[in-house]
């Protein structure tokens, strides 16, 4: 991939409603992803770091529980991916869910995530992967009307309702914390 002077990652213009703004390579391609889901939803590079739910919660404005926090773990058997879509509020058992995955789950290693998704830590959105995750979502999201999630930079997020993202990742409904 090709760096600015910065050394960021190259920018690619992204067509949106409201005109033109310029996004990381691998936002793009989470704008693709949802594109080619039929969803509307427009990624946006917010210029303060969106890295955990609670600096993304301040960067958009709104409550840490309405950030889905997208958390890569290893089945410590078969070392399968496995992605959890948390609330931002919420703390995911991971005993709790080895017992609903089918096998002890474990925190997944940088080069585990980005080998699994595409993306680094930080940055994980929901969907648009390098190939399928077996998927679980959190039940405290659908109490929210509208949730926001990564969109594949440490600055990148896009906002969506929770049903609709439930749907398009066809993700398992899970009580996560």
């Amino acid at each position: 991939m090709a760096k600015e002077e910065s050394g960021a990652p190259e920018r690619t213009v992204v067509q949106q409603d409201a005109g033109q703004q310029q996004i990381r390579e691998s936002a793009a391609r989470v704008q693709q992803a949802l594109a080619a889901l039929g969803i509307t939803a427009v990624v946006r590079e917010m210029p303060a770091t969106t890295r955990t739910a609670k600096e993304a919660a301040e960067a958009v404005g709104c409550q840490v529980g309405q950030i889905a926090k997208s958390l890569i773990f290893r089945g410590a058997r078969t070392g399968r991916a496995v992605l959890i879509i948390a609330s931002g509020s919420n703390r995911v058992n991971e005993k709790a869910m080895a017992a609903i995955v089918g096998e002890p789950i474990e925190r997944a290693t940088p080069e585990f995530v980005r080998e699994a998704t595409g993306f680094a830590i930080g940055g994980v959105p929901p969907l648009g992967h390098k190939a399928a995750i077996a998927t679980w979502f959190d039940e405290a999201l659908l109490g929210y009307e509208r949730i926001w999630a990564a969109a594949g930079t440490p600055f990148a997020v896009f906002e969506i309702a929770p049903q609709e993202l439930l749907r398009a990742t066809g993700a398992t409904l899970v009580k996560c914390g």
